[in-house]
């Protein structure tokens, strides 16, 4: 196409608006379009990636292929795009300020004072550039994270002033804002997006298309008011109304034009508009399935929607694929016991247990794994989640009392997960685990092989424990078959109980590699056998 094209998704009036689903949406379409796209994502705060917070305060750390801990807007891009993503899709304001403090320590700015502007600007200015320049992408998409008007955020805007300046008609800038409903007055307020367009105006940016989120319908009236208001063309007032799924999303963009309006603000032909026709089957039959599936989440972060979110987008969509709606039991795995495991298990069709680090609520999952393999209910362990069932069939098939991951017990007498040879010596937390695709092999007598219909695999990992193969022969006597291992290490893969309907635990995250329009093989087959139990 020749020079790359940069579009940048910034935010106002509120965070959690959505601009990651909005981003994936102008993706998906320019995608559909023939053109060859990548997104980014730019994050305000310190922190080098996202890898050493909290679920609490950052929800689910996505994996790229190349071991780079990232943002889960992330997952919302590949499984949109069908995309792979690296380090660089995602920076933070850590890697920038360390990437250039890193150069004034080299001397590589010959003694001259370091600055927010151009230094900073200019390093955030390359790492946008980077993936246009290196890949000849026809479309970079950079979403900014947080809200206009944050502090924190103040070097990215001037960075994008100074491109859009730059780069002319290859630059176009997308604000979403949130028209908030009053229900005393009964009507929909403008004027929180009008102040949000004018901070972005102060700091030198004219937003050249604006998305007004929503939840309820915006007349052409008042959009026509937020037109005139905020220097934007009519044309480029697209409202983002709450819908059934965040899939959606694309069509009803689509509906109002809103690629044609950025082509053409761009300089390039729009053309016939693609029919998506994969995709729209996809919805269709997401909609049109009216019996349930119910599959029990057992962690000890059930409580936060998106601390499991590409694990919950994975169920969603081999659900889907099975012509079934997903309904979700969310299991608090701190409160489960012997004596209410029935209870709480009462209603699934199979469960999944959680991946996730440290000693709350594992006991919890031990219990749960036990009463799932002595009940036949399908059973899927993902990263921690595979680990407890070999230390749940350690103690109670085996006979092991005692037995536990040293993550959990530094002294137990039955180290059936153990930590990685690699991993002794390190001591620092952030970006030093196992982490990205590895080769996996597959037994050919197995389930997993079944499933996969192929004996090499690549998945993603993250983590630093893996499984004692000092005790392989003994669990493979005794019913726990090893079925998955890396050809260079021998690490445990993947394991399965044959003789039950599906008992399978996998130490890689199966969950960053399903897509909208390619859905995982190990989620189709668990939610097939959940269906047929």
């Amino acid at each position: 196409m020749g020079e790359t094209k940069y579009i940048f998704v910034t935010g106002g009036v509120a965070s959690s608006l959505g601009k990651g689903i909005i981003s994936s949406s102008i993706g998906k379409l320019l995608q559909a379009r023939g053109y060859n796209v990548t997104i980014q994502k730019f994050d305000p705060y310190i922190n080098i990636d996202p890898g050493t917070l909290n679920p609490y305060e950052h929800g689910e750390c996505y994996v790229t292929v190349d071991g780079h801990e990232a943002d889960l807007d992330l997952g919302h891009y590949e499984r949109f795009l069908g995309i792979e993503t690296t380090k660089a899709n995602n920076i933070t304001t850590g890697r920038i300020y360390k990437s250039v403090i890193d150069k004034e320590r080299r001397g590589d700015f010959l003694g001259k004072t370091v600055q927010v502007v151009p230094h900073i600007t200019d390093e955030i200015k390359r790492n946008i550039k980077l993936l246009g320049n290196k890949y000849k992408f026809d479309f970079v998409i950079t979403e900014i994270g947080g809200t206009v008007g944050d502090i924190e955020s103040l070097p990215y805007m001037e960075s994008l002033r100074q491109l859009k300046w730059e780069l002319g008609q290859n630059a176009l800038c997308v604000h979403l804002t949130y028209v908030p409903f009053l229900a005393a007055a009964k009507e929909l307020k403008t004027k929180p997006t009008q102040h949000s367009v004018k901070e972005l105006q102060s700091l030198g940016i004219q937003a050249d298309v604006l998305v007004l989120r929503s939840e309820h319908d915006l007349s052409a009236n008042l959009r026509k008011k937020v037109a005139l208001f905020c220097n934007v063309e009519e044309e480029a007032v697209i409202q983002s109304v709450d819908v059934p799924t965040i899939y959606e999303v694309p069509l009803k963009m689509q509906e109002q034009d809103l690629d044609k309006t950025i082509l053409r603000k761009m300089g390039l032909p729009a053309g016939k508009d693609p029919d998506l026709k994969a995709w729209r089957t996809f919805l269709a039959r997401r909609a049109k399935a009216s019996e349930i599936v119910t599959i029990g989440l057992v962690g000890k972060y059930v409580e936060l929607q998106d601390a499991y979110k590409s694990i919950l987008e994975s169920l969603s969509q081999a659900a889907t694929y099975n012509d079934r709606k997903l309904k979700i039991e969310y299991i608090q795995s701190e409160t489960i016991t012997p004596e209410n495991i029935g209870e709480k298990l009462g209603k699934v069709d199979g469960i999944v247990i959680c991946p996730g680090f440290g000693s709350r609520g594992i006991e919890g999952k031990f219990v749960a794994a036990k009463y799932t393999r002595e009940h036949d209910i399908p059973t899927f362990g993902v990263c921690l989640g595979m680990q407890c069932l070999a230390i749940e069939f350690a103690r109670n098939v085996l006979g092991y009392a005692g037995a536990n991951s040293v993550e959990m017990d530094e002294k137990t007498p039955y180290n059936v997960i153990d930590i990685m040879e690699e991993q002794k010596a390190v001591t620092n937390m952030g970006g030093t685990m196992r982490l990205g695709a590895y080769e996996c092999v597959i037994g050919k007598d197995s389930r997993v092989f079944e499933i996969y219909g192929q004996e090499h695999i690549q998945e993603r990992h993250r983590h630093r424990y893996e499984f004692n193969n000092d005790y392989r022969q003994e669990y493979e006597r005794n019913g726990m078959k090893c079925v998955g291992m890396n050809p260079e290490s021998g690490l445990v893969e993947i394991v399965e109980i044959p003789t039950l309907k599906w008992y399978i635990g996998t130490q890689f995250h199966p969950e960053y590699r399903s897509t909208v329009l390619n859905p995982h093989p190990l989620f189709l087959s668990f939610i097939k056998a959940a269906i047929d139990k």
